[in-house]
């Protein structure tokens, strides 16, 4: 048995996140082999104004969860800057009676210190990215200039890190990490929570979408770099030019900044009436959702390995991803979807030729 802990800037009963999925899976798991699994974690809510309504100490599926106040919500949700009060002191404290540390994460302040101690006191600590090492706008030079200074050195004195794909495993490459550390591990999913789905139409009663619409649907935070404006401009494209008018848009998830911008885009192209923003949806509503779901569009330009292509797999509902999702690999090898390019589309009327 391993006394382990475990480092991630929100976990449940916080209700969207990768992170937050993955990292409470892997722990659980974990604690069902036997392990004495602890984890560190943030108070971060499910909105910028919410925090959770935890005790700093809770036991959760026999882990022992310890919520540390976040210094600013708001910073968290725009920045994606966590600022854990209290979680380096503990971890320096605590630190020698566990066996390994798992980090979950890269460009915070709490995961560039916590690393000294683990080495100080002789104790070995796993990385995970979780996506996070490519350097794409808006913060490209931020990320540069972070990594230069202290990416480069956690990584490659880390004793594994654990990368989603061959994508992200190429990412850690670049970075100086050796072959021989690094450790492919795939997002996975518990299909026991699947294995019973509510009836189809629920999701459509519940949201009075008409029976006969048919449903595309994207599910995940609503922030400029998921491509839900390129989203937004091919359901244009299919309703307005194609002609397809018993086609539905559905994007459900929380608001990162970025409703606004979407919402008026919908406005700009006349498709308002034809798209539902429904916010965070809980569990049995977002698997309602996939069932309801014709085919569920997750079109992010980079995503090393996304859960939401999974989630519709195991619900039935076939997906569209972009070719630069590392995940389109497994989506064409399991013959439950496709993937596209992701290029700019012309909405504007065309130019009659001079004769």
């Amino acid at each position: 048995m391993l006394k382990i802990l475990i480092v991630s800037g929100t976990f449940p009963p916080r209700k969207y996140g990768g992170v937050t999925k993955i990292t409470y899976l892997v722990a659980k798991k974990l604690a069902e082999r036997g392990h004495e699994v602890t984890v560190f974690t943030t108070d971060v809510g499910n909105n910028e104004y919410e925090r959770l309504s935890v005790r700093g100490l809770e036991i959760i599926n026999g882990i022992h969860v310890y919520y540390f106040r976040n210094l600013s919500n708001i910073i968290a949700f725009r920045q994606r800057i966590l600022l854990p009060l209290g979680m380096i002191s503990a971890f320096a404290r605590d630190i020698h009676n566990f066996d390994i540390v798992h980090l979950n994460g890269l460009r915070n302040f709490h995961e560039v210190v916590m690393p000294y101690f683990a080495k100080k006191y002789n104790v070995p600590y796993v990385q995970q990215a979780h996506g996070s090492l490519s350097k794409i706008k808006p913060k490209r030079i931020l990320k540069l200039f972070w990594d230069e200074l202290f990416g480069h050195y956690l990584l490659r004195n880390a004793s594994k890190v654990i990368a989603l794909s061959r994508v992200e495993a190429k990412q850690y490459r670049s970075m100086g990490v050796p072959e021989e550390k690094i450790a492919i591990i795939p997002n996975g999913i518990y299909l026991s929570e699947y294995a019973k789905l509510p009836p189809r139409g629920s999701f459509k009663k519940k949201f009075n979408i008409r029976e006969d619409k048919k449903i595309i649907l994207y599910l995940g935070r609503i922030h400029k770099t998921k491509g839900i404006d390129f989203l937004v401009r091919a359901y244009a494209y299919l309703a307005k030019k194609m002609n397809f008018k018993d086609v539905f848009l559905v994007i459900a998830g929380p608001d990162e900044g970025y409703l606004k911008e979407v919402k008026e885009l919908t406005a700009t192209l006349g498709i308002s009436k034809n798209v539902l923003f429904t916010g965070l949806l809980s569990e049995k509503d977002k698997i309602a959702a996939y069932v309801d779901a014709n085919i569920v569009a997750n079109v992010e330009p980079i995503n090393v390995y996304g859960l939401v292509p999974l989630e519709a797999a195991a619900c039935e509902t076939p997906v569209i991803v972009s070719k630069g999702n590392a995940i389109k690999d497994i989506i064409h090898e399991g013959k439950f979807g496709f993937s596209v390019k992701c290029e700019p589309i012309n909405l504007a009327p065309q130019q009659s030729k001079p004769s």
